[in-house]
């Protein structure tokens, strides 16, 4: 028998294409009063990666992308998953398993370093870009997933379209109970940290990350009182002076603080369904336009933008998501999909344009 193919590529998808590319990714988590966690996290990128959500069933044979996939790992999908893939290809970038696992990818360029495949099990080894599903397809929460994820071998994997190079990446992984990890490969070992924080940006590592987390400390969503200098009282100049110094650019320390601030200042909502529409607006505040993050390479300019935002339920099983084209949110309910692929890879479109509504003439 045939076996169906799955390679994996990672949520960053700029290992295809420039290194530059796709290293303004945010990532959060809030948890509602019900217990439900709903993550959010952009997927930026220099150009539209054609994205479509791809549904796997359990059962699924997975195979590796390694240069030779005979050299690699092999195996059947224990739980299904629903995500987005890139390009057209049967793999996941973001996404969901039916247990409520949630994995994403992130570029950690500089920093990744894998293993040497003279020394490595072809029986447990895969391409960077395929951990994430490996993940998702076997395991249902952290506690599982920090008993096994040294279980494989992250080699090298040269890709052309950029270079030749290995995708660089590290990756955050969450539960239905609000537990979360960061998994980074360092000089080809992983190690991994509790990210109680439930927050992912890009390089440095993730523990500097922490560390530079003490230089922020005096931010407040409280606005400051007036003080007084000599006989003149001096009041804030308006809303947001708690703030002051919270940094608004877009690298990945600057976007890691802010994404810790409006995660753990946000007002808990009873449900997690009033949950999933306000992790949609805090993403909103990482959301980069067309023209505003650009490098010069070789004389061609290179400009991310915020292709699409995905927002999972991990209470409900459901992932949604938005595009740059289409703001309108839509959600896929994981399980009601893999019933309805029986048994087979599908792919539902995330491509459409924007309606806009004529309302001039909708008088109460």
């Amino acid at each position: 028998m045939k076996m169906k193919r799955l390679a994996i590529c990672a949520t960053s998808f700029g290992l295809l294409f420039s290194p530059i590319n796709s290293q303004a990714c945010t990532g959060l988590h809030l948890i509602a009063a019900d217990g439900g966690v709903v993550a959010g996290r952009t997927m930026e990128f220099g150009f539209d990666i054609q994205s479509d959500a791809i549904v796997v069933p359990a059962g699924t044979p997975i195979s590796n992308s390694l240069s030779d996939p005979s050299k690699g790992m092999h195996y059947t999908s224990k739980w299904g998953m629903v995500g987005a893939n890139a390009l057209g290809k049967k793999i996941i970038v973001d996404g969901v398993n039916e247990k409520g696992l949630y994995v994403g990818t992130f570029y950690f360029a500089g920093e990744a370093g894998y293993a040497d495949p003279a020394s490595a099990d072809p029986s447990r080894s895969l391409a960077p870009e395929d951990y994430g599903a490996w993940l998702l397809a076997n395991f249902e929460n952290i506690t599982q997933v920090k008993a096994h994820f040294q279980d494989v071998t992250l080699l090298p994997h040269p890709i052309e379209e950029i270079g030749g190079i290995s995708f660089p990446g590290h990756f955050i992984v969450r539960d239905s109970s609000g537990a979360s990890v960061v998994i980074e490969p360092i000089n080809g070992q992983l190690k991994i940290y509790d990210n109680p924080l439930g927050v992912m940006t890009n390089t440095p590592s993730f523990d500097w990350h922490l560390t530079n987390l003490r230089n922020y400390i005096n931010l407040s969503a409280t606005n400051v009182p007036a003080v007084k200098a000599a006989d003149i009282i001096l009041n804030p100049t308006g809303q947001g002076s708690g703030m002051l110094g919270l940094p608004g650019d877009f690298t990945p320390p600057s976007r890691f603080i802010r994404a810790v601030f409006f995660s753990q200042n946000a007002e808990q909502n009873k449900t997690v369904e009033e949950t999933v529409p306000q992790v949609f607006h805090i993403m909103n505040a990482f959301d980069i336009p067309r023209g505003a993050v650009r490098e010069d390479q070789n004389g061609e300019v290179h400009a991310d933008y915020t292709v699409w935002t995905s927002v999972s339920d991990l209470k409900n099983i459901r992932w949604a998501f938005r595009t740059y084209k289409n703001q309108s949110i839509r959600t896929i309910d994981v399980q009601k999909a893999l019933a309805a692929a029986q048994d087979k890879i599908k792919t539902i479109s995330m491509d459409s344009e924007q309606d806009i509504l004529d309302v001039s003439t909708s008088f109460k």
